[in-house]
């Protein structure tokens, strides 16, 4: 199974689905590239903008195919981001903005996520509507004063999920069901000292433990099953809350195969905003799991696929290699 930042996001609805099916668009056939070297059965896409009818994700598919590499089932759903709420959920006194939807977007479905399989999906659970106020222990900012921040009405309104929590089951050729817990975390910057994304972030993890725990209003998923996503936090360095992360992986629940690349066990390069190389993504599969290999796709810079990884985005798609 493979997880993969693809940063396919555009300006506008529909312009995605547009320089797919041109086929011109350098970034795309680099990912399509890495993909293909790679040959998941299964794909979690993190940063893929989202439409109604999956048109996107459906010619995304299709070129895939053609290149060599078929995913025959799919599942995408409305993400949070770019979902506008009506309210003033960043608390900078306007409405309407990009930071007011429930997760950051310029419209409903920018950055949104996709699974791709070669093997029959599921029915899906989707956690996405969950509210962060409902979390055991959330940590919602607050003023200097201790008030909500921005305000009560807000909270009330703010879901969780910045993007979306879902439960994908995969139907695996054994009779088994692997049961995807795959999510896209809220980015720890962009805010004030009130730290509302990285409270976010660190919830937005926290929340598979909740749910293994028993503590949520859902059944608790049973082995086999695998935490998998863009985390957004990194163990030590970062702006992100490291506890969060860092209470995942050391859940006996789980384990951590500690996918290497070149640049060790780093999936994101930010160096060119100044904030350099961090690991990011995640592949967390029960503790129980025969965990064959795994890896992160970063090349050595004297390699061929080098440059073709960095045009495809600053996230390196990182691998995990189970028996079933």
């Amino acid at each position: 199974m493979a997880s993969f930042d693809v940063e396919l996001t555009r300006k506008g609805p529909g312009l995605l689905l547009r320089d797919i099916l041109k086929g011109k668009d350098k970034q795309i056939a680099a990912v399509i590239d890495v993909i293909t070297q790679v040959s998941p059965d299964v794909l979690v896409l993190q940063a893929f903008d989202h439409d109604l009818e999956n048109r996107t994700l459906r010619a995304f598919q299709t070129t895939l195919e053609v290149a060599g590499h078929k995913m025959p089932y799919i599942f995408a759903a409305r993400p949070n981001s770019g979902l506008a709420s009506g309210l003033d959920l960043d608390g900078d006194g306007k409405l309407n903005t990009p930071r007011d939807s429930q997760g950051y977007g310029n419209f409903t479905g920018q950055g949104g996520m996709a699974v791709l399989s070669r093997f029959p999906l599921g029915e899906v659970r989707d956690f996405s509507d969950f509210l962060w106020r409902d979390l055991p222990g959330a940590m919602l900012p607050t003023h200097a004063d201790g008030s909500p921040f921005p305000s009560a009405n807000a909270q009330a309104a703010q879901r969780l999920s910045s993007v979306a929590h879902w439960d994908v089951p995969v139907d695996l050729p054994n009779g088994q069901t692997l049961n995807l817990l795959t999510y896209h975390g809220s980015t720890p910057a962009f805010d004030g000292d009130e730290d509302r994304n990285g409270r976010r972030g660190a919830d937005e993890a926290l929340f598979w433990t909740h749910l293994l725990d028993g503590t949520l209003p859902y059944p608790a998923p049973t082995p086999p099953f695998a935490i998998i996503g863009q985390a957004n936090i990194d163990p030590k360095d970062g702006d992100g809350r490291h506890e969060a992360i860092t209470t995942l992986l050391s859940d006996p629940r789980l384990i951590d195969p500690i996918p290497k690349g070149a640049e060790g066990t780093d999936t994101a390069d930010w160096s060119a905003i100044g904030v350099g190389k961090l690991r990011a993504s995640y592949i967390l599969p029960w503790a129980a799991a025969d965990v064959k290999d795994a890896g992160v796709f970063w090349p050595r810079p004297d390699t061929p696929m080098a440059k073709i990884a960095e045009t495809a985005s600053r996230h390196h798609l990182i691998w995990v290699d189970i028996a079933y």
